[in-house]
């Protein structure tokens, strides 16, 4: 098994905040205020901090932000800073939309469950029996083991593609069978197993394309209209959409999705036809419906689409951290069911706790998603959340070149021959590279043992021989890598 360090960080990210000298005010507009004042980065240095929204935005190369806070099972506030659209000068407001990117994973799995529920589909059935457009071709990669439902939508189907890239406007757009056939128009490759079904959790959108076409075949529905009558408006989300391209009347409350460096993406935004894994539009006010809701039906007081039977099965973790449609967190004794977004020139998240009726959404029309953690920290930090625990701020030390230069090398992960890293220094920062998919994370040094890195929750330690060369680095406190002579 392929070792994905980045996603390990991902999963193992806790969104630590730094807690105020003081509760917040029973006050609405002093609690925003707070918040709005009060953004750290994800992990906290001595010296830098706290920011305003409107600094980090700046900082981030972030043109518009879009936030909805949940409290006690209710909407506390939303609220809206920076553009839409800067060269059209128009703002963003609560209503301005956002592509989801993947967070339209999670309202997928409510549809297929709602299917479920009602006794349409089997969870546990070999996803062929209801696929009629399409067939899943098995080969021997997946050992003779049938796919389910529930393997989709908890990425334990063993498929590839990763995610998508989408679409420019005016490129002509695939059928969901040629992207899962990997046919023109289709930019990505066919989504086909890699490994047998029901192992382990690898993120795959591609298996996620697969429930979109589970749910138009057993409905004889668009994909969006079918999210649309069975999901998204029983749940009240009146501004979102699956609809692709978007449709003429929804134009005036998109947002323009920009990259890092502050440039629109050509068209505006992309495309994607892979409407269940990357294709919906929403607000994060919208999203807070979907949070409460979520909330209300595990603690049996809600049934707007699921019962509390299959909201639990949903939110229960299947393999490793992933739910149905969901990632489960574990902060101290709290538990958190969210999950990010990543589409071309925009990032979202949202979070919502199991128990107390607590939540966020944070989108942003930027490839930059680092603000989206710093906004969290800051309301998790006002609100005093369960879990989000203060950690004292990191000092940077002051390395020699040669402490620099001996931490550079190959290493192999132990156990797992197959997986390699290199770590090189620039600027002193010690850069740490995953060679199957080039992904880097830079670490700031503490000591010449122990690294950090400023994004998420990702300590490094390394061992040392008496001469100073280093022989081998633990990351997580649980993974040995040996550098490899």
């Amino acid at each position: 098994m392929t070792h994905n360090i980045f996603t390990s960080a991902a999963i193992a990210c806790c969104l630590i905040a730094c807690t105020p000298p003081k509760p917040a005010s029973d006050n609405l507009q002093d609690r925003i205020s707070a918040i709005e004042k009060n953004l750290f980065a994800a992990v906290r240095i001595e010296g830098e901090g706290p920011w305003t929204v409107e600094q980090r935005m700046a900082h981030h190369k972030v043109p518009g932000l879009s936030i909805a806070v949940i409290r006690n099972y209710q909407l506390d506030w939303a609220k809206a800073y920076g553009w839409a659209d800067r060269d059209e000068r128009r703002a963003v407001t609560t209503e301005t939309v956002f592509q989801a990117a993947s967070i339209s994973k999670s309202l997928n799995a409510v549809g297929l469950l709602k299917l479920a529920q009602d006794g349409k589909v089997a969870l546990d059935t070999d996803i062929n029996t209801y696929l009629t457009s399409w067939k899943f071709p098995y080969d021997t990669a997946s050992n003779g083991k049938k796919i389910t439902i529930t393997n989709l939508l908890s990425h334990t189907a063993g498929l590839t593609v990763h995610g998508f890239p989408g679409y420019a406007q005016g490129q002509p757009l695939p059928t969901v069978a040629d992207i899962l056939d990997g046919k023109q128009p289709a930019n990505t490759e066919p989504v086909r197993s890699m490994r047998e079904p029901d192992q382990t959790s690898v993120y795959s959108g591609g298996g996620t394309t697969i429930s979109q076409l589970v749910a138009m075949d057993v409905t004889g529905q668009p994909y969006d209209v079918f999210m649309e009558q069975a999901v998204l408006t029983p749940l009240g989300m009146t501004h979102s959409f699956y609809t692709q391209p978007p449709p003429a009347a929804k134009q005036a409350q998109l947002t323009t999705a920009y990259h890092s460096d502050s440039t629109a993406v050509e068209g505006k935004y992309h495309i994607y036809p892979e409407q269940a894994a990357a294709g919906l539009w929403t607000t994060p006010t919208d999203l807070a419906r979907y949070i409460i809701e979520t909330q209300l039906a595990l603690q049996g007081r809600s049934s707007k689409v699921l019962n509390q039977a299959y909201t639990q099965k949903r939110l229960e973790p299947y393999r490793e951290a992933a739910g149905l449609g969901v990632f489960i967190t574990h902060r101290d004794n709290a538990r958190y069911f969210e999950h990010g977004g990543a589409n071309d020139g925009f990032r979202c998240f949202y979070t919502g706790s199991f128990e107390d009726g607590n939540g966020v959404v944070v989108m942003v029309n930027s490839d930059n998603g680092g603000i989206l953690k710093e906004v969290i920290n800051s309301v998790a930090a006002v609100y005093h959340w369960k879990g989000f625990a203060e950690e004292p701020p990191r000092k940077i030390a002051k390395l020699d070149p040669q402490q620099w230069k001996s931490l550079e090398g190959r290493y192999t992960l132990a156990g797992e021959p197959g997986a390699h890293l290199q770590l090189t220094t620039r600027d002193e920062k010690l850069i740490l590279k995953q060679e199957w998919d080039g992904g880097e994370v830079v670490f700031e040094a503490e000591s010449d043992t122990t690294f950090f890195c400023r994004d998420f929750h990702f300590p490094i330690k390394v061992t040392r021989k008496e001469n100073g060369a280093v022989t081998e680095f633990l990351a997580f406190d649980k993974d040995v890598w040996a550098r490899v002579k």
